[in-house]
């Protein structure tokens, strides 16, 4: 998995225009960026283009509109805010594709920024359209993929125009793939993966590869559950993925013939309901009573966590550890968050909620790495092929082009 694609930073790009993919899918509240991080992780990108006289257009994607113009999710107040942290003008494009679109990035020069509006707009998008990734090859001289939270799709925009035009990573891209590769390839042991969140369908396929790379793993949050019920433990009103139950079982048995240690809580924290009002009890096992359900590991479990992680020599952690949202039962996942921000351990975020909780508890400049993409860092770690990285040059060919140029 050890980075292999071109990078930006190898690009002639002085005079020419480039699409960059970006990843700007932020949320939205009253019509304004509720949450700037994934603008900030594209500034390194756009601000080495535009230093090195490129005229950008970027492409970007926001929610799931599903091939239909949705204003409430166009790329207007993500574009207000990226000009506000660029310090320069961002024009937003009338739509993705057209004749309107084609003049505004005839007329940019160089440190130009456009930005089209959102891509999924466009029907072709998610179908990996051959025409739209062919007008949006049009728009551009070469291509540059910096959305790593995207790059798990084979969209028009992700993987069809790098088929167009000759793709290049970005920065972030390249350092999302470096810093979970290092996980895999080259770890500092022990290497502990903690795992929470609801579903073990969601997270099989990694705790089935690290089984075989790591020393040991963690488990939390309601996916918990399914691996209780597989040992014939009831779990009360708790959230149990059924179809998880099978694959947990499979999990366990595996565990037993591999160097791997897979570590289950030891005790829990009881609500009535899932409301931070509710009822509430700690729990000295596991075994939830009906009329009950699990919310949050207990404070054994948090510290043995939290000690694990202590010692380690690499940290992996994907998904909280409960319903972290609820404050009455965020002290297991604040434990482990703590944990592994002190840790003298190189330490990565799988993305998604564990880097929301990160944030939540004022300690997400304390990790090496934080992930931009969940559904995209879940499946590199997997070890699956991202379309939106396979379909880019490889070191090699880009070089080769450019002494030939």
């Amino acid at each position: 998995m050890s980075f292999s694609k071109a990078s930006v930073r190898d690009a002639e790009v002085a005079g020419r225009r480039v699409l960059v993919r970006v990843d700007l899918n932020v949320p939205l509240d009253n019509g304004e960026v509720a949450d700037d991080m994934r603008i900030r992780a594209a500034l390194p990108t756009i601000e080495l283009l535009r230093e090195r006289g490129a005229a950008l257009v970027l492409a970007a994607h926001l929610g799931r509109p599903g091939g239909k113009v949705d204003p409430e999710l166009s790329l207007k107040p993500v574009a207000a805010r990226l000009e506000e942290l660029l310090g320069a003008e961002v024009r937003l494009a009338p739509s993705v594709i057209g004749g309107e679109v084609d003049l505004q990035a005839g007329a940019l020069g160089p440190g130009d920024v456009l930005l089209l509006e959102n891509t999924r707009f466009e029907t072709g998008e998610t179908e990996n359209d051959p025409q739209l990734a062919a007008a949006l090859g049009q728009l551009a001289d070469l291509y540059v993929n910096d959305a790593f939270g995207a790059a798990h799709r084979a969209h028009a925009s992700t993987e069809g125009v790098a088929r167009v035009l000759p793709g290049y990573a970005g920065l972030l891209l390249e350092r999302e793939l470096t810093a979970l590769g290092a996980v895999v390839e080259s770890p500092r042991r022990p290497l502990v993966v903690v795992l929470g969140g609801a579903k073990v369908s969601d997270k099989v396929g990694v705790i089935a590869r690290f089984l075989d790379l790591a020393d040991q793993i963690l488990i939390g949050g309601a996916m918990c559950f399914s691996f209780f019920r597989a040992e014939g433990i009831a779990s009360g009103d708790s959230l149990v993925e059924e179809a998880g139950i099978e694959l947990a079982a499979a999990a366990l048995e595996r565990a037993e013939e591999v160097d791997c240690e897979l570590t289950l809580p030891l005790d829990l924290v009881l609500g009535r309901e899932f409301d931070a009002g509710t009822e509430r009890r700690q729990s000295d096992g596991v075994e939830v009573p009906d009329g009950w359900m699990g919310l949050d590991i207990g404070p054994r479990t948090a510290e043995l966590y939290a000690g694990v992680v202590a010692r380690a020599g690499t940290v992996l952690w994907n998904g909280p550890m409960g319903a972290f949202e609820l404050e009455p039962f965020a002290a297991g996942t604040r434990a482990v968050a703590e944990a592994v921000a002190k840790a003298p351990a190189t330490t990565v975020i799988g993305g998604g909620d564990s880097v929301a909780a990160l944030r939540k508890f004022g300690l997400d400049g304390e990790v090496d790495w934080l992930s931009t993409g969940g559904g995209a860092s879940l499946e590199l770690l997997e070890g699956k092929k991202l379309p939106g990285v396979e379909a880019l040059l490889d070191k090699e060919t880009a070089t080769e082009e450019h002494a030939s140029a």
